[in-house]
């Protein structure tokens, strides 16, 4: 063997064994994770993502994958001659648009991640909301057509899986009890989810590294704020944009019972590892006030 192979082997027994107390802490726990979006687009890095989600599920970690795809749905409407329009951030869905989104994310989106993950070692079983009832919506503003507010989450669907040791992967439609279907924010999805679980965290991946004190500067990221924080950064305008409703989605979460949510770059490789089973962690933690 030669030296630099020595090293090499000795560095990784370290890291696995500075690991250890966090695989510790994070055995037999819930980790909801929100993916999708840009964080989607690059396929090495979606196969890296899910070989960490299966690692994490090979040590022990609950994992329940939430995802969106909203390049993919405008995508599938462009090529079916349909325009993409968009209100406050969310997509107006007619009921061609939402037989598209239905199509799109719980086949081609849900099943291609389920087959991913699968092929890296996880076992994992794809989901819509719509199945067992798991969220159940109405409409929430008749702008914007089929976009449905939550109304329910019935777990069971996931505790089932859960307790069997799958990894559910769960696509973001809902439907109301006389049969109607929703396309809903994948965010406030994964938030209301990882809420009804009394998940040990939720992960918010999305194409920024956090909360910036200057949206400008990487450097400049905040790397931990509690809810009262965060509503002085909303008054200061360091929150803004599109990281309010993300930022709100934290604290539902927070409120209906997760304990600690992190919005990170989920373009960085590995970055799920980094932020549960190193010290230094990645992107922004928004945690419950003291």
């Amino acid at each position: 063997m030669n030296i630099e192979n020595h090293f090499s082997n000795a560095q990784r027994a370290e890291v696995l064994t500075e690991a250890l107390p966090y695989i510790k802490k994070f055995v037999g726990k819930t980790v909801v994770i929100k993916y999708g979006g840009n964080a989607m687009i690059n396929e090495q890095l979606k196969e890296q993502v899910m070989e960490d989600i299966a690692l994490l599920w090979l040590i022990g970690v609950k994992i329940v994958l939430v995802h969106g795809g909203g390049p993919e749905i405008s995508d599938m409407m462009t090529r079916l001659g349909k325009k993409p329009e968009f209100v406050d951030g969310l997509r107006v869905t007619d009921k061609e648009t939402v037989d598209i989104v239905q199509m799109v994310l719980a086949g081609k989106v849900n099943k291609s991640l389920v087959t991913l993950l699968q092929s890296k070692g996880g076992h994992a079983i794809g989901l819509s909301g719509i199945d067992g009832g798991l969220i159940e919506a109405k409409i929430k503003d008749e702008r914007l057509g089929f976009v449905g507010k939550i109304t329910k989450v019935r777990t069971q669907p996931v505790t089932d899986l859960l307790e069997k040791n799958y990894i559910p992967v769960i696509s973001t439609v809902a439907s109301d009890r006389e049969g109607n279907v929703y396309n809903i924010n994948g965010d406030t999805a994964a938030a209301y989810i990882a809420g009804a679980l009394g998940a040990e965290r939720l992960f918010m991946m999305t194409d920024i590294a956090g909360i910036l004190r200057d949206k400008d500067d990487p450097s400049t990221l905040i790397p931990e704020i509690t809810i009262e924080e965060a509503a002085k950064l909303y008054d200061e305008g360091v929150i803004s944009g599109g990281m309010i409703p993300k930022v709100d989605c934290c604290i539902e979460a927070i409120h209906k019972g997760v304990k600690n949510v992190i919005i990170m770059d989920g373009r960085v490789p590995h970055s799920i590892l980094m932020e549960l089973l190193t010290d230094e962690g990645a992107g922004t933690m928004v945690k419950g006030d003291a």
